[in-house]
């Protein structure tokens, strides 16, 4: 299985369903099963702020207990999208194949 690593507290939101979205500054065409996998690195200032450290703490985590170096969820990669910054300000995800807009909603 193909895996993603991402440091924490980003892997841990992404396994209890609180991060959506991964973004990176490259493509992939791999569609299919993927692990998310969590560094050995904590952004430990990151655990800090609001709304991280509460979104955490309603799990039952902190930055001195977030796993590392382990994979901590599983996933299913479908699409990968262009992410762009209009001349509004405002983010959008765009389909690779065909630039139809996708509104990501604020997440």
């Amino acid at each position: 299985m193909k895996a993603l690593t991402i440091h924490q507290p980003w892997a841990t939101l992404i396994a209890l369903g609180e991060k959506r979205f991964e973004t990176r500054g490259w493509a992939t065409k791999y569609r299919g099963p993927i692990a998310i996998h969590a560094a050995k690195k904590v952004d430990k200032a990151v655990c800090q702020k609001e709304p991280f450290r509460s979104v955490l703490a309603n799990h039952g985590y902190t930055a001195d207990n977030l796993p590392t170096g382990a994979v901590v969820a599983t996933a299913n990669l479908k699409e990968c999208l262009r992410i762009v910054t209009p001349g509004t300000g405002q983010v959008a995800a765009y389909r690779d194949a065909d630039d139809a807009m996708i509104p990501i909603d604020g997440h």
